[in-house]
């Protein structure tokens, strides 16, 4: 195949115009990844779990079967706790949600490591909770499953992103669309990408 040259005389290719003997060595190995990283029981689960997803878990309005549902997979859900037929909990046996808290529509709880969310919490609509990710300075990327926590009494706005490992404390509101990648405050408004704390959360007296 003809080549062009550059100013220092070394071939490249014409459509690229990338010098091939130039070319970094690859770090990562993913022909070493682990290709099952979970036991056969828990493979077992999971697609036990699937077809509950795709089946019985829709049915409309059904707040009490879904709390039920989950339960009956290992889940600790508290009482009076709304979530979505259109939520998604990867492993319910990982998963903790306390009284009275709310799952919006599309909301996802990609929980490979363990999630816990506390009382009168809500995530509203496309909240993507990820305790999952892997070691990028090893080349095989082993799988890492750090968790979540997210405290009492807070409002996760929409589409926003949950990172793994974090930890968000009681009466926070975390904005739209932010990216928490590392851990907030109790009571104060984080926002932005990376979120970041931008004020104290004023807190008046509850209504009587």
């Amino acid at each position: 195949m003809p080549t062009d040259s550059d100013h220092s005389g070394n071939s490249r290719s014409p459509d690229t115009g990338v010098n091939p003997l130039r070319q970094p060595k690859v770090f990562q190995q993913l022909d070493r990844a682990q290709r099952a990283p979970y036991s056969v029981r828990e493979r077992l689960l999971r697609a036990l779990w699937t077809l509950v997803n795709q089946t019985i878990w829709r049915v409309p309005r059904g707040w009490a079967w879904r709390r039920a549902l989950l339960r009956s997979f290992g889940a600790k859900v508290g009482q009076g706790t709304f979530i979505r037929a259109s939520t998604k909990v990867f492993h319910p046996w990982l998963f903790e949600i306390g009284d009275y808290s709310a799952l919006g529509p599309g909301v996802v709880i990609y929980n490979l490591g363990s999630v816990r969310i506390g009382s009168h919490t809500t995530l509203s609509q496309d909240t993507y909770v990820c305790a999952g990710t892997h070691d990028y300075t090893i080349a095989h990327l082993p799988l890492l499953r750090p968790p979540i926590e997210i405290g009492n009494g807070v409002w996760v706005a929409a589409q926003a992103f949950i990172g793994p490992g974090t930890s968000i404390g009681d009466n926070c509101v975390i904005g739209a669309r932010a990216v928490v990648t590392s851990d907030i405050a109790p009571g104060t408004i984080a926002a932005g990408n990376p979120a970041r704390v931008i004020k104290p959360r004023v807190m008046s007296p509850p209504v009587t």
